[in-house]
This record gives C-alpha cells, sequence and structure tokens, in this order.
C-alpha cells in the first residue's frame, strides 16, 4: 500500500488547527458544503444528498466486502474470493470509513495495475466507537482518531462532553455516521485518562481492541465465592499424588502457574507426569463467570499489564500451582522409551502439592552448571532436571525425524519504568529450560488428542492447514532462482521437505531470509472440531490441553475429559457437546487473533517510544523484507524500521520481484532478506507506530 505519512509535531499542530477552525465555521453555518444550522442543538438541513447508485456499465462488476480507511483519505476494500484488494480513491468513498461492509463496482482492469473501484452503497457500518484524542472548544470538541485508518475526526457537542478536556484520552460512541462532506458525530461515553498519564496509550489500545478491561459484577460475586483453600471432601475420587515430586517452571514474573511437572526412569522407562490446574472444577459451565471466560476466549499480555480470562482470584489463586500449596489438578501421567515414544499413557484427576517455584534462569543454569549457589540450593532436585534434559532432547529428536518445523524466531520484552516509557527492549532467550518444558507440554497435547479421536467423542482440536500450493511454488520459485537446489516437484509439500529445506540453510547467511519467506506460506493455526493434525508440527492429533487458566479451549477440552473419566459421556451428552463446540472453537480462534493484534499493536507503540531517544544513533540490524518501497531492517532486540527507496542514494533501485530483491541499475549492487546493513534512526512517529532507518554513508546515506 505503499509507504506511510509521517507527521512532524508542527504539521500536526496545523492539521489541528484547520480541523478546529472547519468545525469552528461549521458550528457557525457558514460551511455550505455542510448544510445550514436548524434549532438549538444544532441539526442541519440542506446538506447534498447521497450520491445516487449510477448504472452499471459494460465490464464493472458489483462486490461487497470490507472497507479498509488510508490516513490520506483513500482505502481498500478487502473480499474473501479475491487475493487482491480494491484500491478505492478518495473521491471513491462516499463516506465509507474504515471496518464499514460496503457495496462496490470494480472498473474494468486495462492498465494492469491494482484495479480500482467506487463505492456505491454503505451496508454496515464497522466502527460503533472511536479511541482517541480529545479537543475541546467553547461550544463544543472533536476526537482524533487513534486509528490512522479512521480518518474523520468525530464532532462532539458541547452536552455530550462528559466534561472532558483537551488531552484527555476518550471513548466516543459515534451517534451521526454524516457523509462524504460532513463529519461524523458522536457523544463521549467514557475518559480514559490524559494521555501523559502512565498506563493510558495501552489502556486506549485495549479498548480500540474491544477488550474488555473489567469482569461484570456478576463474575466478581462469583469469584469471591469460590474458597481459598482445598477441603478434605474435595479429594474423593482422586488419585492422590502429594507424595510426588513436582516443580513449576516458568518466568521469574509469571503468576499464573497453571502446569506442573514430574519425572522418574525405572530402566529405559521415563514416567512423565504433566499436572493441569483443574480450572473447570471451580468454572462450571454455562455460569456467568463460564460465559465471560468464553467472551474473552484468552488471557492478554500487553506490555504493561494482562488482561486475564478469568479473575484473579482464581487465576492467581485456587486454581494456580502454587509451592507448597495442595491443588486439584487434572494429570497426563506417561511412559516413554528411550526413543521419546509414548508406549503408555493414563488421564487421571489427581491432587498434588508442588515441592518448588522454578524459574528457566535457574533450571538452565542447574542443567549447563553455570551456577554453583543455585545447583547447591537446589541439590536434590538437580537429578530429575538432568533427567528432563535428557528425555527433552529425545522428544525433540523423535519430533524432528517425523518432520516437525522449528522457527525460531526472537521475540522480546519490553522493560518500562514507573512512568510507562520503555527503557529497554531485551529478546526473550529460547534455552535449553524453555524447550523441555515446550517438550512436555507438545507431548502432553498430542496424547490427550490422541485418545480422544480414537474415543470419537466430540473435542476442540488445534489445527494448522497445510500450506497453500501456490504460496509453496512462489517459495520453491524463488530458491531455484536463488541457485538452491529443490527437488520438490508434487503440488503439495510435507512438514519434512519444509523441515529439510531449512535444514540445509543453517549457519547459511541465507537462513534468516529462507527462514522468514517459509513462515510467510504457513497458514494460521485455529481451532476446529475436525483433526485435521498439526502441519508445522508434523502431528496427526493435536490439541490445547495444558493451559486452562488462559485458554478457553483448555477449559472446555478439561470438561469433556472429566466427563469421560467419570463416566458420564453418553449418546445424550455427546449431542449436546457437537451441538456448540464448533461454536467454541470460532469463538476461541477469534478472540485469540485479538489478542494478538492488541499484544503486536502496544508493543510497537513502546518500540516506536524507545527509539525516540535514539533519533542520530547507528545499528547494526538484517533486512528482514524487501519491497517496492524500500527495506524492513530488523535489529538484535527485535525493532524494525523501514530504508525508504527514496533514501537510497547511491543508485536507482529497482524492485524484482522475482528475486525479492533492490536492484541497482547502474552499480547493479542488491538488496536481499537477510544481508547485513548499518542503518541510522532518521525519524520516529509514535502515531502510527513507525520507524524510518537511512543506510549509512557506505551504502548511500542521505546527505
Amino acid at each position: 500500500m505503499g509507504k506511510k505519512k509521517k507527521i512532524s509535531k508542527a504539521e500536526q499542530k496545523k492539521i489541528n488547527k484547520k480541523r478546529f477552525q472547519r468545525l469552528a465555521e461549521t458550528i457557525k453555518g457558514k460551511d455550505k458544503k455542510f448544510g445550514k444550522k436548524v434549532g438549538k442543538k444544532k441539526k442541519w438541513a440542506d446538506a447534498p444528498k447521497e450520491e445516487p447508485v449510477r448504472k452499471l456499465y459494460y465490464g464493472e462488476e458489483y462486490a461487497t466486502g470490507t472497507f479498509v480507511g488510508n490516513l490520506k483519505g483513500f482505502g481498500f476494500v478487502t473480499m474473501e474470493d479475491r487475493e487482491e484488494d480494491i484500491f478505492i480513491p478518495e473521491s471513491q468513498t462516499h463516506g465509507a470509513m474504515d471496518q464499514d461492509q460496503v457495496q462496490i463496482i470494480i472498473f474494468p482492469d486495462k492498465s494492469g495495475k491494482r484495479q480500482e473501484g467506487t463505492v456505491v452503497k454503505i451496508l454496515e457500518h464497522g466502527m460503533k466507537e472511536v479511541i482517541g484524542s480529545y479537543q475541546r472548544s467553547n461550544s463544543f470538541g472533536f476526537v482524533l482518531s487513534d486509528n490512522p485508518r479512521f480518518s474523520k475526526d468525530v464532532f462532539i457537542p458541547k452536552e455530550y462532553s462528559m466534561g472532558a478536556s483537551t488531552g484527555d484520552k476518550v471513548v466516543a460512541q459515534i451517534t451521526d455516521y454524516g457523509n462524504q462532506n460532513r463529519n461524523p458525530e458522536g457523544k463521549i461515553t467514557e475518559i480514559l485518562g490524559k494521555e501523559s498519564e502512565p498506563g493510558t496509550d495501552i489502556l486506549a489500545i485495549a479498548k480500540s481492541h474491544g477488550l474488555p478491561t473489567e469482569f461484570p459484577e456478576k463474575v466478581k460475586k462469583q469469584a469471591e465465592r469460590v474458597k481459598k483453600e482445598l477441603i478434605e471432601g474435595d479429594f474423593q475420587g482422586r488419585l492422590d499424588l502429594r507424595d510426588w515430586t513436582v516443580v513449576t517452571i516458568d518466568g521469574e514474573d509469571a503468576k499464573d502457574l497453571d502446569d506442573g511437572i514430574s519425572l522418574t526412569k525405572e530402566g529405559d522407562v521415563y514416567h512423565l507426569g504433566v499436572h493441569i490446574a483443574d480450572v473447570s472444577n471451580y468454572v462450571q459451565a454455562n455460569s456467568a463467570m463460564d460465559r465471560e471466560a468464553l467472551k474473552r476466549g484468552t488471557s492478554v499480555y500487553l506490555v504493561d499489564r494482562v488482561i486475564p480470562m478469568l479473575p484473579k482470584r482464581l487465576s492467581n489463586g485456587i486454581c494456580s500451582l502454587n509451592q507448597g500449596e495442595d491443588r486439584l489438578a487434572l494429570s497426563c501421567l506417561m511412559d516413554i522409551d528411550s526413543k521419546g515414544k509414548v508406549i503408555h499413557h493414563q488421564i487421571a484427576e489427581t491432587v498434588i502439592c508442588v515441592n518448588e517455584r522454578m524459574t528457566y534462569t535457574n533450571v538452565k543454569k542447574i542443567i549447563e552448571r553455570t551456577d554453583e549457589d543455585v545447583l547447591a540450593r537446589y541439590q536434590e532436585l538437580v537429578p530429575m532436571f538432568d533427567l528432563m534434559a535428557e528425555l527433552s532432547a529425545q522428544l525433540r529428536k523423535r519430533r524432528k525425524r517425523r518432520g516437525s518445523i522449528d522457527f525460531d524466531f526472537p521475540e522480546c520484552k519490553v522493560i518500562l519504568n514507573s512512568q510507562g516509557k520503555p527503557v529497554d527492549i531485551r529478546p526473550y532467550e529460547q534455552n535449553v529450560a524453555t524447550r523441555l518444558i515446550e517438550d512436555f507440554m507438545l507431548l502432553a497435547n498430542e496424547t490427550v488428542a490422541q485418545e480422544f479421536y480414537k474415543k470419537k467423542i466430540p473435542f476442540v482440536y488445534r489445527t494448522h492447514e497445510e500450506p497453500d500450493p501456490e504460496k509453496i511454488e512462489g517459495l520453491l520459485t524463488f530458491l531455484r532462482n536463488q541457485g538452491f537446489e529443490v527437488q520438490k516437484v508434487k503440488e503439495k509439500i510435507s512438514p519434512k521437505e519444509i523441515q529439510k529445506i531449512l535444514r540445509s540453510m543453517e549457519g547459511q547467511p541465507e537462513e534468516p531470509l529462507i527462514s522468514r519467506m517459509t513462515l510467510r506460506t504457513m497458514q494460521q493455526a485455529k481451532y476446529t472440531t475436525d483433526c485435521s493434525g498439526h502441519f508445522g508440527l508434523a502431528a496427526k492429533y493435536y490439541c490445547h490441553f495444558t493451559s486452562p487458566i488462559r485458554r478457553y479451549p483448555d477449559l472446555q477440552i478439561h470438561r469433556i475429559i472429566k466427563d469421560e473419566l467419570r463416566g458420564r459421556m453418553n449418546e445424550e451428552r455427546k449431542k449436546q457437546y457437537a451441538g456448540f463446540l464448533d461454536e467454541v472453537a470460532q469463538q476461541s480462534s477469534a478472540m485469540e487473533r485479538r489478542a494478538e493484534e492488541a499484544e503486536r499493536e502496544t508493543e510497537k507503540l513502546k518500540k516506536a517510544e524507545y527509539m525516540l531517544s535514539h533519533i542520530g544513533e547507528s545499528f547494526t540490524g538484517v533486512i528482514s523484507g524487501v519491497t517496492g518501497w524500500g527495506l524492513y531492517v530488523e535489529l538484535p532486540n527485535t525493532v524494525e524500521g523501514l530504508v525508504h527507496i527514496s533514501t537510497i542514494r547511491d543508485d536507482y533501485y529497482n524492485f524484482d520481484e522475482e528475486s525479492r530483491q533492490l536492484v541497482g541499475e547502474m552499480t547493479g549492487h542488491r538488496y536481499m532478506m537477510g544481508q547485513k546493513v548499518t542503518v541510522r534512526v532518521m525519524e520516529v512517529d509514535t502515531y502510527l507506530k513507525s520507524i524510518d532507518f537511512v543506510l549509512t554513508k557506505d551504502k548511500g546515506e542521505e546527505k
């Protein structure tokens, strides 16, 4: 869609001033395009009528889709049955705003460029409210949306301002969508706080994604009635495993501990226990708490806060496997041979008591023998952690043999000070401790999914479909053009073949390039009631069983398992599950996407804020993307910025789409993904959450 517009503070002030003047003229009835003022409540008469729907001419076609707005006024319409969006010029939007469902006419494609169209009808408005900054005058105000795609300011009559002041972050409900020539109108429904207050910016992003920040009163009351400790009656009918050695292994700041691990070995057989908090014991199906959990779908981890799926009294209390406290669990007890194969398993309702609350950092130190003090402190547990590392290695080898794909891209943690300002960005370290927990959780998830698939009981699976053949063919063509030998010729590709491609690149300069391109060919994983397998893991059976505190599908799966264990899974119960599990899967998938978008947006904001203090500084990074408008460069701390093609001045560069490179006309110099470059931070826009780099002098830095 091209390079995003950058707006300096001075330019923004000019824009705000013009907006203010125009709205003032509107109120006085001077701007005739808006019609004239009628009555005390500033309603409008004689406004221009909507443009009539014109006739359909030869070569044109009607279509419906979602309008995606742009800061500059134009937009695009996305449609499920078309891969390419339809461009809508500013003059052809006819009042459509971001996320509106619209009917359009698509013009005949004569130039070979992106197809264009015109909006002929707004079917449904997508934005019901706007989150943004309030600007106040004596008799009215307006809200400047935080969403760059929502390009119109929302007019707020004084009586509907809730007393908001200039600089407040607010939520405004849209009461009148206006038209091509008249701004939408609304009323303030919530004041989030001053823009300058710590956390207001993150709260605004949460609100913009529809994330609930408070639990309903009925849910709070239900949570308050949940007891804080177990009583003897809770143990009835359960395996008592309180004399087993069980540990939790999590990050230092984790508070909702929902998985514990136990491990012993007899001869060549490992006895692995994955013990998961029995949340379903406290959240009854179809209760207010359960309905709210389904509505949320997942806990959301923003840079400065967690928005939990369940109230903290449960997630950090009775459902959390806290050290030294008796807890109810659902345990997957597996016997595993020396080759990493599960030869026997049992799923059981249990009671456990965690011996130690371990951190990834300390487990890594124990396994790698890098800290004598830590080794001494946990000396009784050291043999078990060594055994865990041993089993983890076997499980990983087994997964690789069947073709499991390991995309190891760095994630990061943004460190904030007390004022909510970013002071550091640290990549998360994948190490032996994080990997062993991942290996054990994956194995439990596969084992549970396989059992319930074979029993033909309605279930919720975690599905990852095969890549799109066209995308795979594009990847393979690219590899061949780069001189890599690719034997693949069939229409479909297996996980093992992808793994083979990635392994052949290990240690080579092209490895990051090929890994990223391969990842982009993958489908998104989702929840389904059909067990069609997990392509990335090369697993025939897979589900999410291990995190019922923070994922609704896991909680739902626990209920199904317990109904089966207690002999309640009759035909009638199966029909009941079959009747609503599709809805659970779809809702959970949608809420997962929403959470990911919100998490990504808060991270982008804080990364941009962090780089504000580094303008003018130089860094070495890796080209993470190549487009017709420039290069995306990722720094070691995971910050990504754009080097616009107009700033590369040592040559005139063309984009070679087939090889995905920028190629200099005179020098033949090439820029490609995976290549190391040195860049200088030129500009940061916290409104658009974007960062601009320029290449340093040795490769054409801007003079």
